[in-house]
This record gives C-alpha cells, sequence and structure tokens, in this order.
C-alpha cells in the first residue's frame, strides 16, 4: 500500500505499563507504639501516547516498530510515600493519523493538530497504600490495594493527509504536471499511464504571500469502487481536503461522462466527498480555441467552476489559483460537518485482512 518512502498504513501492538502496588507500612519511631498506617500509593503505570509532529508526513519511522511497551508504576513506599510512575511512550505521528482497534474497527484516537497529545492505551491505575483503608474501627488496616494491570491492545494507524486542495482525475489528466508547475514538489512525471503510485504534497505559493497545501493522489479509473487500479485505495488521502480539482483532459471524448465517472466513483467510496466544494480543470488545453472552449463549456454542469489550462504554456494557472483560492475561503466558511471516515475491505502486505464492521459506528 505504499512506496519504499511513503507508508500510510501500521499495525502496533500497544502494551501499557502495570500501576504499582499500594504499601502496607506501618509507622514505627521511638516513643510512638502505635503510630498507625502510612503506606503510600502505588504510582500509575506508563501511558501509550500518540502525539501530532507537522513536520512527519508518513508512518516510516513506525514500519518496523511492531511492537511498544510504557513502563511499569512503582510501589508505594513508607511515610505516604507514593510510587514513580511508569515512563510514558510517545509516537509522533503525521497530522491526519487515525488510531482504530484491529480488532474492532473502533476509532480511539485522531491527531489533527501539532502538538496534540492523545492517551492511545491507558497505564494501569496505582493501588492505594493502607493509610486509605483505616477508620475508627480499623485503625491499622494491613490491606492495601494492588496496582490495576496495564492493557494490551493491537492498533492499527492510518495516515489520511491534510491538504486544502485534492486532485481528482484519471490516469495521465496532468495531475503531477500541474502539481510540479504551482509548487516545489517533484512527483514522477512520464508519457504513460499511473506515473503516480503514491501520494504527493505540495505547498503552492499564492498572492500576498499566501499560500495553500495540494495534494495529487495516483489515478482513478472506472470500477475503482470494484478494486481496479490504484486510486481507490489512496482517495482516504482528500476526505479531509476543503476543495476538490477534477482534472480532464482536452482531448477526452466525452468530458461530461469522465466527470460523471469520477464524481460516481468518489460516492461510492464515501458518499460526503460530494459534500465538498469542487473545481472543474479542463487540462492540455494550449491548442483549444474559444469556439472549442464554449462547446466544452456547453456540456458541463451550469453551476460547475471551470477553467481551461495548460501547465505546460502556464495558460490560465493564475486563473486557476484564484478559483481555488476562493474555494478554499468559502470552505472554509462552510458549517463544519463531522468526518465519516472511509470504509473498506483490503489484504494488508502483513497478509492480514482488515475490515470495519460498519460506517455508522463511526458517526
Amino acid at each position: 500500500m505504499a512506496s519504499n518512502n511513503f507508508i500510510d498504513y501500521v499495525k502496533i501492538c500497544c502494551r501499557s505499563g502495570r500501576g504499582g502496588a499500594g504499601s502496607r507500612h506501618m509507622f514505627r519511631a521511638k516513643g510512638k507504639p502505635l503510630g498507625g498506617p502510612d503506606g503510600g500509593d502505588g504510582g500509575r503505570g506508563g501511558h501509550i501516547i500518540l502525539k501530532g509532529n507537522k513536520q512527519l508526513w508518513t508512518l516510516l519511522h513506525l514500519q518496523y516498530k511492531k511492537h511498544v511497551i510504557a513502563g511499569h508504576g512503582e510501589g508505594g513506599g513508607e511515610n505516604l510515600r507514593t510510587g514513580a510512575q511508569g515512563e510514558d511512550v510517545i509516537l509522533e505521528v503525521p497530522l491526519g493519523t487515525i488510531a482504530r482497534d484491529a480488532e474492532t474497527g473502533e476509532i480511539r484516537a485522531e491527531i489533527t493538530e501539532d502538538g496534540q497529545q492523545i492517551i492511545l492505551t491507558p497505564g494501569g491505575r496505582g493501588g492505594l497504600g493502607n493509610d486509605h483503608f483505616k477508620s475508627a474501627t480499623n485503625q491499622a488496616p494491613t490491606y492495601a490495594q494492588p496496582g490495576e494491570p496495564g492493557q494490551e491492545v493491537w492498533n492499527v494507524l492510518e495516515l489520511k493527509l491534510l491538504a486544502d486542495v485534492g486532485l481528482v482525475g484519471f490516469p495521465n489528466a496532468g495531475k503531477s504536471t500541474l502539481l510540479s508547475v504551482v509548487s516545489a514538489a517533484t512527483p514522477k512525471i512520464a508519457d504513460y499511464a499511473f506515473t503516480t503510485l503514491v501520494p504527493n504534497l505540495g505547498v503552492v505559493a499564492y498572492r500576498d504571500y499566501k499560500s495553500f497545501v495540494m495534494a495529487d493522489i495516483p489515478g482513478i479509473i472506472e470500477g475503482a469502487a470494484e478494486g481496479r487500479g490504484l486510486g481507490l485505495r489512496f482517495l482516504k488521502h482528500i476526505e479531509r481536503n476543503a476543495t476538490l480539482l477534477f482534472m480532464i483532459a482536452a482531448d477526452s471524448p466525452d468530458i461530461a461522462h469522465e466527470y460523471q465517472v469520477l464524481l460516481s466513483e468518489l460516492e461510492q467510496f464515501n458518499p460526503d466527498l460530494l459534500e465538498k466544494r469542487r473545481v472543474l480543470a479542463i487540462t492540455k488545453s494550449d491548442m483549444l480555441d474559444e469556439e472549442l472552449e464554449a462547446e466544452i463549456t456547453a456540456t458541463l454542469p451550469p453551476d460547475m467552476p471551470h477553467v481551461f489550462i495548460s501547465s505546460i504554456t502556464q495558460k490560465n494557472i493564475q486563473k486557476l489559483k484564484d478559483l481555488l483560492w476562493q474555494q478554499i475561503q468559502a470552505a472554509r466558511l462552510d458549517e463544519p460537518k463531522p468526518l465519516r471516515h472511509s470504509i473498506w475491505k483490503e489484504k494488508r502486505a502483513d497478509g492480514d485482512e482488515f475490515e470495519d464492521l460498519s460506517e455508522d459506528q463511526f458517526d
């Protein structure tokens, strides 16, 4: 599901630390034969914590980290001393990472901000010392709580890239070429289909030192919802985008039909994608005259913002940026909706089969 450098799926066993036992100590000192209980509490076990890091864009650093084990809490001591807490383990992940329970598919954490921390697997609580159990009728309790055990859970970490604009189109529609022209990204470009095998991100410079992030994913083909091609399994990376830029080549025999096919594939993958703002770019249009452009425009949905561009000649590139910026700003003003995560079943590289049980459980 990834290249050598882009990893968007890992499966990790997270084992949190057990809590330390409470102390059953009785105070003893010269002249105080009935000092009473003074056992301290045990320290809690170490947590497994996810932390957002905006400098990361892949889960490559976790690819071979199959087991993560936090430290155990220490037992309480005399004189009401609390045991030391177990050492936490912090897993830094890119923004857009989702953690699921590998058995049930339940979403346990979602990282969307730099520095955000979420306890993925909590450590066991430390036991109470015998000082907590003294009473008028039991002034010398010999009981203290044991520490709670830690948890051992297999978690799936799945990355969904955060970008303002997501590129959608068939293979050879010119998506990678556009990204290379408007940003410093260097995606693979060649004169054959499926040159893009993994998602690519680029920062697009705009007017007055503004900028936005554009994400390119492998091309979609008709029947992607049934498992054909590469694009379907990477569509999750545009689920969070504010705007979708559909790209169709001007030499297509039926641009309107190709646009409807792309919409259909998105709907089958995740219906919420159709709620996003959309812009259509007709690429490779440097050879079109105004008459041909008018004929194509007449076949398109009347309310569909569109622009004829050519990445090679820079035709209407600035106009496209202006249109995208308007849509991004409008999308940010839209009332936010809860994200419904895409659901699909797939054989992973390690042979495990992962299948979510229901879309409804994530609403």
